[in-house]
C-alpha cells in the first residue's frame, strides 16, 4: 500500500506542477518558448487550474484511502 500511496503522491504533485506550468503560460508570466500558442490565452489558465486541483484531489486522496 505505501508504494501505491507514494505512486499516487508523486502523480498528484506532477499535476500540480504541469498546472502551474500551464497557468504561468496562459496568464504570460511564464513565455518559454517565445512563440508557444499557449501564451496570453485563458483556456490554458482553466486548464492549468483544473490539473493543479485535480493534483490536489489525487494527492489527498491517496493519503485518505490508501492510509
Amino acid at each position: 500500500m505505501r508504494v501505491f500511496r507514494l505512486a499516487f503522491s508523486a502523480f498528484g504533485v506532477l499535476l500540480i506542477a504541469v498546472g502551474a506550468l500551464w497557468i504561468g503560460q496562459g496568464t504570460g508570466a511564464f513565455p518559454y518558448p517565445a512563440t508557444s500558442f499557449m501564451i496570453n490565452q485563458t483556456p490554458w489558465i482553466i486548464n492549468g487550474l483544473i490539473a493543479a486541483i485535480g493534483g490536489l484531489i489525487v494527492i489527498l486522496g491517496s493519503r485518505r484511502i490508501l492510509h
